[in-house]
């Protein structure tokens, strides 16, 4: 397997330090560059090309967002990942307009983490659970039940957790079920919807009603 080339930007040494010590066991993860400011991401990018940037937001000579934006415009193949210790409604937000494609915090696991790598490389979103929650307050609900007709009762529970951030486990724990069951409700519910991930899974529940914003 060809490794995920990373690009790890953040303004501080012990950070960065951290993250390539993270990486080293990792057999398909290399990185290849690091930045210390949005400024300089932009020309380290150019020249590297890497698979993935690991973008902090909040760094001196330009944030984040504006980075993300330039590197975006740029170079259309990488994909960003935001990591950062911050996650409010306007910080996420205006992240995944800029064109991030994934937001983790800095308190999530090594496997976690190398898991979100994984997903953006591919193309796939990956977001931490509390900037889902922040992502999905600012949509607005459209009134229509559209394929709610078709979920059965446990597949609107097993969706409203699921907007709700609730992993597959914490799923099962409060609904009493097995964890491969949970997997399996899962399966169907993006099925049914005809959305390809659980993020469009929850996007599609808080738009048509079935979560509102203050249960998040």
């Amino acid at each position: 397997m060809t490794p995920i080339r990373v690009m790890i930007v953040d303004d501080h040494e012990i950070v960065r330090e951290g993250l390539r010590m993270l990486f080293r066991d990792e057999p398909d993860v290399e990185v290849v560059a690091e930045a210390r400011s949005g400024e300089e991401a932009l020309e380290v990018a150019s020249t590297y090309k890497p698979d993935v940037v690991l973008m902090d937001l909040v760094m001196p000579e330009g944030g984040g967002v504006e980075a993300t934006r330039r590197i975006r415009a740029v170079l259309p193949q990488t994909q960003v990942l935001v990591l950062t210790s911050f996650a409010g409604d306007d910080q996420v937000q205006e992240a995944l307009r800029a064109g991030a494609i994934g937001y983790m915090l800095k308190d999530v696991s090594r496997h976690e983490l190398v898991r979100a790598l994984r997903s953006v490389r591919d193309g796939r979103p990956a977001l931490h659970p509390e900037a889902q929650r922040h992502l999905l307050r600012g949509v607005a609900p459209e009134g229509g039940s559209g394929g709610a007709a078709e979920l059965t009762t446990r597949e609107r529970e097993v969706l409203r957790l699921l907007a709700r951030g609730r992993s597959n486990r914490a799923i099962a724990a409060e609904l009493f079920l097995s964890e491969g069951t949970i997997k399996g409700y899962v399966s169907v519910i993006l099925s049914k919807l005809q959305v390809e991930d659980r993020t469009q899974a929850a996007l599609w529940a808080v738009k048509n009603g079935l979560v509102s914003t203050e249960q998040l």
